[in-house]
């Protein structure tokens, strides 16, 4: 088939991977058209290979830890290698949900651009022109060039930062063309979303409550003592130590989204009642996820 998404993950998110792929086959009137893969972290070998060694990140070194809540952000650039560079390909996050139909982005016009994606927001994207590659269309045959086990382990020779390949500094940017906001939306849940990114992480909904398990930032230019009391932090107390805890969605309908798109997966035998204990007693998802979901309200039909 010459049209794939692509939801890249590893196994502390893979809860959410798999309410991904229900959203976006809920959503579509086009299911036959395309097909929905995961990649998985543990599936590549290479990543294993790197573990606790030092890769360039923010222009500073940095342990690669597989068990990081992100570990699987180079896997986003693997579709265009596992579709043999042919075809096209939507390539998301697992805190990604569709609330309408994909095949409106897979089949749009790129007018010759290899990549479409949407800007950043915030600091990143107002003051170095980082683009958002959580969600990405691509055209395979114009990115011969990816070769994800060569550039993930360029970032470990230092001819590679990883921000500026996750930011996409790193490809031509006559080759990239934007597209609507409402296809990637920032923790926005609005009658324009297309798909809703829960991309705080400190509040997914699935997660709060849990300790934090992901690597904040270390890098501020527009005030470094910041950076260095984050840095001192990680050294001398661990890596997620002095965190916190994940915090609740501030908008209760993005919770009952997640939710009821949960509860449809474990009333459809898609997601068991054992996976979502198993994921509990892992601290990969929030420890009333039952309660929650006994609470969250039927959603609209499709």
């Amino acid at each position: 088939m010459k049209h794939c998404v692509f939801i890249h993950t590893n196994h502390k998110q893979i809860v959410g991977a798999c309410v991904a792929e229900y959203a976006l086959r809920r959503y579509s009137q086009h299911n036959d058209k395309f097909e929905v893969k995961f990649i998985q972290l543990k599936d590549h070998s290479f990543f294993q290979a790197r573990e606790g060694q030092l890769y360039l990140r923010d222009g500073m070194r940095r342990p690669w830890l597989n068990d990081d809540l992100q570990s699987f952000t180079p896997l986003r650039f693997m579709p265009p290698e596992l579709m043999a560079y042919e075809g096209r390909a939507v390539v998301i996050d697992p805190d990604i949900f569709a609330v309408s139909d994909v095949w409106d982005l897979l089949s749009r016009d790129m007018q010759g651009k290899a990549i479409m994606c949407r800007a950043r927001t915030g600091t990143k994207g107002r003051f170095d022109r980082c683009l958002a590659s959580s969600v990405m269309l691509l055209d395979n045959s114009k990115l011969t060039h990816w070769k994800v086990e060569e550039n993930f382990n360029a970032m470990f020779e230092g001819s590679r930062d990883y921000m500026d390949w996750i930011c996409l500094k790193t490809e031509p940017r006559d080759s990239i063309g934007l597209f609507e906001a409402e296809w990637n939306d920032f923790d926005r849940l609005t009658a324009k979303t297309r798909m809703l990114h829960t991309t705080r992480r400190r509040t997914q909904p699935w997660k709060t409550g849990l300790p934090i398990d992901h690597r904040p930032r270390e890098k501020f230019p527009y005030f470094p003592p910041l950076a260095w009391l984050m840095k001192a932090r990680r050294k001398w107390l661990g890596e997620y130590a002095l965190l916190g805890r994940y915090r609740p969605h501030p908008d209760p309908n993005q919770q009952d989204l997640f939710f009821g798109l949960l509860k449809e997966c474990i009333d459809q035998g898609i997601i068991s009642e054992a996976m979502i204990r198993e994921q509990m007693s892992r601290n990969h998802v929030r420890h009333d996820a039952f309660e929650v979901l006994d609470r969250t309200p039927p959603l609209a039909p499709a």
